[in-house]
């Protein structure tokens, strides 16, 4: 399967509302500055509180929104909207928004949930709904954390993981593209600064744990940032032998030998998140389409049949196989 249709949007929703509101079990990571520090998940968030972390809970009201909009007929648009109506309110925001003020919370999610944050926002607004004014406050508050964030990281992070800066200048760009033009050019410069000079990529990857491939959200990073015939001199220079299928690592999918193991479960996502890559990369500089294309259905094919086969997967598998299956936001 390539490509997103009802009967798969109904799984990816179903298995979706089923953890966004299961507060336990629950990851917390963050400074405790006293006792009066520890509360419960849903005293702390009032919204994303579920799903096992809170960037997972973030980006799942944005899988859920998306679905609804792309299927507005399938029977759990209808709960989907019901729960929206419910939850993405101003009083519940205020409630998230009062966390994120808190002095020892800057660096709270950064920048992997700062940037779903603001690819919900921009979900929420092409709906006819109250949602996207109830969580402008919190776009409002990620996006100076980018503002002021941005300039002073020297060196891009190129893990794979969580702290990848390409792929949450991605998300970050494309809200703030509509929104916040000067956003939008402060990410085009420090991308720019970051990653103009880099050439002959290795593509030394994966690691054990990683859900992303820097070398892709790089390149794809780098298709919203220069113009397309900038793009092309850059991209030759960037993956020189990918005519060849060199580097190898990027067209093999990874293999998960433990899905019951959180870590080794991202694996699953790096296949799901390759599949978005290669599939945008190749709308992006079409010369590519006749060896992205196929590298995306294998990445898909490895991971998609087994999105619901732990928790440890199921909790945040269902946004990256909707990345996928219909890249363009």
């Amino acid at each position: 399967m390539t490509s997103l249709d009802q009967a798969t949007a109904r799984r990816l929703a179903a298995m979706t509302l089923g953890h966004i509101g299961r507060e336990y079990p629950h990851v917390e990571v963050r400074m405790l500055a006293g006792p009066d520090d520890l509360a419960t998940p849903a005293a702390l968030h009032p919204i994303f509180y579920g799903s096992f972390d809170w960037h997972s809970c973030v980006h799942g009201w944005w899988q859920l929104l998306r679905l609804a909009r792309l299927f507005p007929d399938m029977p759990e648009a209808a709960a989907i909207r019901a729960r929206a109506d419910a939850m993405l309110v101003p009083d519940k925001v205020a409630g998230e928004r009062a966390f994120l003020d808190r002095p020892d919370s800057a660096g709270f999610e950064r920048p992997y949930g700062w940037a779903w944050l603001l690819a919900l926002h921009g979900e929420a607004a092409r709906h006819d709904a109250g949602w996207a004014d109830a969580l402008a406050p919190l776009a409002a508050a990620f996006a100076a954390r980018f503002h002021a964030h941005l300039p002073k990281l020297t060196y891009p992070i190129r893990v794979g993981t969580h702290f990848n800066t390409a792929f949450a200048s991605i998300l970050a760009r494309d809200w703030a593209a509509a929104r916040d033009p000067a956003l939008a050019s402060l990410i085009d410069q420090r991308s720019r600064a970051w990653f103009g000079q880099d050439r002959g990529c290795q593509a030394w990857e994966p690691g054990g744990d990683e859900f992303l491939s820097p070398a892709l959200c790089e390149a794809l990073l780098m298709t919203r940032v220069l113009p397309a015939a900038d793009f092309a001199g850059w991209f030759e220079s960037f993956l020189p032998e990918l005519a060849q299928g060199e580097p190898a690592t990027l067209f093999t999918p990874a293999t998960v030998s433990d899905r019951a193991d959180g870590k080794i479960a991202h694996l699953d996502g790096l296949n799901l998140s390759r599949a978005w890559c290669w599939r945008a990369l190749a709308a992006a500089y079409p010369p590519i389409a006749r060896l992205a294309e196929p590298a995306a259905a294998a990445h898909l094919a490895a991971s998609l049949p087994h999105l619901g086969d732990d928790y440890m997967g199921e909790h945040w598998l269902a946004s990256f196989a909707l990345l996928a299956l219909a890249p363009a936001f």
